[in-house]
């Protein structure tokens, strides 16, 4: 039997967070390419078809990023619409000497650019205007786009861009049915973010750089209240002391911590800028990477992860796709109440259209078996790439908004984001899994 009494710890960071700040550029690139594509004229498509793509499902990014001091470096493999290609004075696209064509780096350098300046970086060691983008983007493998273009199970139309397991989880905890101590982790900095940028008051004067920490008491296997409260955040203001800066982010934690109806401990631990002082922040204090808070973007620790990272891919990558697909697919089940928790687990193989296997936990909750359930989610879901990407219509420029906060437990917008946070197959799953 699962323990029912214990403490549970999960950390978040800002958009600011140096890493954080490369997945925002990774993303950015993914959306400026499906942007690109749909500008794409059928006369534009047939002249120049051999070198470029004209069709979203075409679309193919593995965008990586690093930062540091004034310096931001893109590299990675893609495949592009002719609008993101160099050619010359007639419109032919220019050729290396390999024969690929060659990336024109000015559109992606003013997207990193935008995505820097929105975070809002304009200090002397890392500003969105004066550092210094290099653009080391090249097509994407032969080797690796046979097996994505024809899945060699003949079970879809494109096999998986590459092999891997993929977790997802839904839980009864909050309202989005995520953990609650990542819940509450990323609510504190959402609401610290949007004063930051409104301009409120002290809190105007936070960086964009900061991390939080919740630790949450579970009792009889339910959250009951916040124990511990960490936070770290960039003052632009170097007179201030970690008591200023208390007192200016304390109506916002309270804040955050009450939406959800948790309490907060009379004896909780507050430790807010443990250090002191926190001026300097982003990548000028630490150099930042794509895809290093790979927890902090699923379940906060609550659940297993795969290993792969999301931010930089396009969706036939299932790191990404399938990962989206399992966190859908596990919070529909207890939305339909046939859990109150649920863990899948998803595995691939490179140019293998259809999983290899689909494995259940309902850890000890469920109202159906699990072996019936994975034979239930087969057949509401098509989950090879292509049946991921049609069912969540993920062909679009939606993923810049998901490199902060986290990729789960968001709410389905209008433009199709976080289409995966949709409950829409609860009536599918209880007829699938009464047949």
């Amino acid at each position: 039997m699962a323990r029912q009494d214990y403490l549970f710890t999960s950390e978040s960071v800002s958009e600011g967070h140096p890493d954080k700040v490369c997945d925002r550029i990774s993303d950015e690139i993914v959306d400026l390419v499906y942007r690109e594509v749909r500008k794409v004229t059928p006369e534009d498509a047939k002249r120049y078809a051999k070198v470029a793509v004209s069709d979203p499902w075409k679309v193919r990014v593995a965008c990586e990023t690093l930062a540091t001091t004034n310096r931001v470096v893109i590299a990675g493999e893609v495949r592009v619409p002719h609008t993101l290609l160099k050619k010359d004075k007639d419109g032919n696209v220019l050729m290396d000497a390999s024969g690929a064509p060659v990336i024109n780096p000015s559109k992606f350098k003013s997207a990193a650019r935008k995505a820097i300046k929105a975070i809002g970086y304009e200090q002397s060691g890392f500003h969105w205007k004066k550092a210094k983008i290099d653009v080391l983007l090249h097509g994407q493998s032969p080797d690796i786009g046979q097996g994505v273009d024809n899945a060699a199970d003949k079970q879809g139309e494109e096999g998986a861009g590459d092999q891997g397991i993929m977790f997802g989880y839904a839980c009864r905890e909050t309202p989005d049915l995520m953990p609650a101590p990542i819940y509450y982790a990323h609510k504190i900095l959402e609401l610290l973010a949007a004063a930051r940028h409104k301009g409120e008051g002290d809190v105007g004067k936070l960086g964009p750089d900061a991390k939080s920490q919740v630790t949450v008491r579970y009792v009889g296997g339910e959250p009951k209240e916040v124990t511990q409260i960490v936070l770290s955040t960039q003052h632009m203001d170097g007179s201030w002391d970690n008591k200023k800066v208390r007192k200016v982010v304390e109506p916002y934690i309270r804040e955050a911590l009450a939406s959800g109806g948790l309490t907060i401990a009379p004896d909780a631990n507050w430790y807010i800028n443990p250090t002191g002082k926190f001026v300097i922040g982003g990548p000028d204090g630490d150099a930042g990477l794509t895809g290093r808070k790979i927890i902090v973007d699923t379940y906060g620790g609550a659940a297993p992860h795969g290993g792969g990272a999301f931010s930089g891919k396009d969706t036939t990558k299932v790191d990404r796709s399938a990962a989206y697909a399992a966190r859908y697919l596990a919070k529909n089940v207890v939305a339909a109440r046939l859990a109150d928790r649920c863990t899948i687990q998803l595995s691939y193989a490179i140019g293998v259209a259809q999983p290899l296997s689909i494995y259940v936990d309902l850890h000890g909750t469920g109202k159906v078996d699990e072996g019936k359930l994975e034979k239930a989610l087969r057949k509401v879901m098509d989950l090879s790439p292509s049946g991921i990407r049609r069912h969540l219509d993920l062909n679009k420029p939606i993923y810049a908004k998901t490199s902060s906060y986290g990729h789960f437990g968001r709410k389905a917008g209008r433009d199709g984001s976080f289409s995966w946070e949709k409950t829409d197959l609860v009536k599918a799953l209880r007829e699938a899994v009464a047949a």
